[in-house]
């Protein structure tokens, strides 16, 4: 069970496991948190812009999400349907019924009831930083603590991770010629530091999972986002490119009942 805050996430970050342990017959979810009504609608507008209707914008992402799930062969798509917190410090994080202003016992609750339906044996969300900052995030990885703590039904917890060792091959990302032809763009200053902000140290992470064989797939998951704008700056990449960058998944594991050794390349090492 994969437990992320947006549509799109899915794919970001657990688009590679979800495709590789679907093809092994394992049964994946995917629990979506909110709706999503703060990205963007199509044609990239964004909130507070003329033309983004939140409505209309749920219905694309909803649309989206299912089109994403199908590409990456999830078995149960369950929606939560939280309002967007927008970014961090955005006035929407404490809108009325924004996942942010959401009491932990309430959404865990709900987080709980599907634990208790599927009981998987894995569950991945995020770091209690939420990755990068965003409320949402760490709303859902608040949640998914509570809900195991309430009902520790998984056997292991795993939240997201870029590893330090990544940081050259992302940067580079923005000095790459992308597949459009475009120049390439150097990395800034802020850029460069945001990602060592969000980076972990090597070996604090406790899982490598090659999904190499599963890129093109996590690839098209992304574009199934097509709404999102963020998403562009990876769909430009030359296909081998895309590989090298996001061809290993990488976690680390908060909690485990099995006594498997780290580092491990195996969400379900102990397990089978």
């Amino acid at each position: 069970m994969a437990v992320h805050a947006h549509p799109d996430d899915e794919a970001s970050g657990t688009g590679g496991v979800l495709a590789r342990y679907s093809d092994e017959g394992i049964r994946t979810i995917v629990v979506t948190c909110t709706n999503g009504e703060l990205g963007d609608a199509t044609g990239g507008v964004k909130p507070g812009e003329p033309g983004h209707d939140e409505a209309s914008v749920v219905r694309t992402r909803r649309a989206e999400l299912e089109a994403s799930c199908a590409v990456l062969g999830v078995d149960e798509l369950e929606l939560l349907g939280y309002h967007d917190s927008g970014m961090m410090g955005w006035p929407q994080n404490d809108a009325a019924g924004s996942f942010w202003t959401t009491p932990v016992a309430e959404a865990s609750r709900r987080l709980g009831e599907l634990l208790e339906r599927y009981r998987p044996q894995v569950v991945v969300t995020y770091d209690e930083r939420g990755f990068y900052g965003h409320p949402d995030h760490i709303q859902a990885h608040r949640i998914t603590v509570a809900a195991l703590e309430a009902a520790p039904v998984a056997s292991k917890l795993y939240c997201t991770a870029l590893p330090g060792s990544a940081l050259a091959d992302f940067s580079t990302l923005f000095a790459d010629e992308l597949a459009d032809g475009r120049p390439p763009v150097e990395p800034t200053a802020e850029e460069l530091a945001a990602f060592a902000d969000i980076a972990t140290p090597d070996e604090l992470v406790t899982t490598w999972v090659d999904c190499s064989g599963f890129a093109d797939r996590k690839r098209n998951a992304l574009a199934a986002h097509a709404s999102q704008s963020d998403n562009l700056a990876f769909l430009r990449l030359e296909p081998e490119r895309f590989r090298q960058l996001f061809g290993t998944e990488t976690f680390v594991r908060l909690a485990d009942t099995t006594g498997a050794g780290v580092p491990e390349v195996d969400l379900f090492a102990g397990l089978r």
